[in-house]
């Protein structure tokens, strides 16, 4: 049994080491697929951009640590059952995020929360991930739902017994690391630096910034007259939509409480830190495919992008926490008051940040046939 490398001859393969008796349910390509060195369009290399990107640089990404890192993400042997991988929860059609509120786990359970969408992950300046941000960065997120009670439920010594009993990881370490010695660390390394490479900058939206010059100002011209007016609206003081989703990645800067709910039914940043200013709070992902990443919030409350619009536009519950942006000048929850018309364009608007091409990426794909 070996690895199927596809389209290349092996001794001129990167991966020529990796031993034809591997184990043939694994396709790799024989050199590996291009994760470190992206061609990012301009518009990603501004120092707005840069600044955000919470790449550490004791783990930079790199093409085998990636590798390894995609193939990690699909095996569901990381599972107490063998039925439940990371991509599980985080499907790359749905812009690897769930189409259920909440997933499910290695014996049906429910996750306590929405899983998101983990485009453009790397660009979230504070580093810390879930919800309520209660890892301090990604390479400590990516352990967790595995050590989940609910969700994977394995300890880290099961985990690293497991990856050492097959061997096709073997040689993927050795690629990674330089020796065949598997810890928690490299796991959680190579896992994160594939999450990290997942980057999506391929959309409609990127095409027409790229064809005005980078000046989001201009009407793009491939875009309708409704999208147009809703790329307006975002980027307005009106709606405060850019003020929260930042940048050309659409992320935010820290967790923030958008007023879901007057009491703070789940406390967010506030149960982690214990306290009460965070409680509601929660991390503002990037905006990126979300047309794919239905449902919404971190309890997956809102079924559709309109639903979203319209508790933005006049749904929004006063909180002691409510973020200053989503406040008037008077102190009261802003209402942004769009006709019909306006909120549909937002939608038409955020339709266009789909990646076609991130959604289709086989290196993004799972490697086992």
């Amino acid at each position: 049994m070996g690895l199927i490398f596809s389209g290349c001859q092996q001794e001129d393969e990167e991966f020529g080491n990796i031993e034809n008796n591997a184990l043939s349910e694994l396709s790799l390509p024989g050199s590996p697929y291009n994760y470190a060195n992206i061609d990012l369009p301009d518009h990603f290399l501004a120092n707005e951009v840069r600044r955000i990107d919470n790449t550490p640089n004791n783990n930079r990404v790199t093409d085998a640590g990636a590798t390894l890192g995609r193939v990690l993400f699909y095996d569901k042997l990381l599972s107490a059952n063998n039925s439940i991988s990371c991509a599980s929860c985080h499907v790359q059609a749905n812009g690897f995020a769930d189409e259920r509120a909440l997933s499910l786990g290695f014996e049906g359970g429910e996750t306590g929360r929405n899983s998101m969408g983990l485009a453009n992950a790397r660009y979230y300046d504070n580093g810390h991930f879930f919800w309520d941000e209660r890892a301090g960065s990604l390479e400590e997120q990516v352990l967790m739902p595995i050590q989940d009670e609910v969700e994977m439920g394995l300890t880290l010594d099961e985990l690293v017994s497991k990856i050492q009993a097959q061997e096709y990881y073997q040689p993927l370490f050795i690629e990674a690391f330089g020796d065949d010695d598997v810890t928690t660390i490299r796991i959680a390394n190579s896992l994160a630096q594939f999450v990290r490479s997942m980057v999506s900058y391929e959309s409609r939206f990127d095409e027409g910034l790229i064809a005005v010059g980078g000046n989001r100002n201009r009407d793009f011209p491939n875009f309708s007259q409704l999208e147009n007016l809703g790329k307006d609206l975002f980027f307005s003081g009106r709606t405060q939509c850019s003020n929260c989703h930042e940048t050309v990645v659409f992320s935010g800067d820290r967790a923030r409480n958008n007023g879901l709910d007057a009491r703070n039914v789940d406390l967010g940043l506030g149960g982690v830190t214990g306290n009460p200013r965070d409680n509601g709070r929660f991390k503002v992902n990037s905006v990126r495919n979300i047309d794919l990443t239905a449902p919404y919030m971190h309890d997956g409350r809102f079924e559709t992008l309109e639903e979203v619009i319209g508790f933005y536009n006049g749904n929004i519950q006063n909180n002691p926490n409510l973020d200053q942006r989503l406040r008037g000048n008077n102190g009261n929850v802003r209402r942004m008051n769009l006709n019909g018309q306006e909120r549909a364009a937002l939608v038409a608007f955020l339709k266009t940040l789909t990646d076609e091409n991130f959604i289709s990426d086989v290196k993004y794909s799972n490697p086992f046939n």
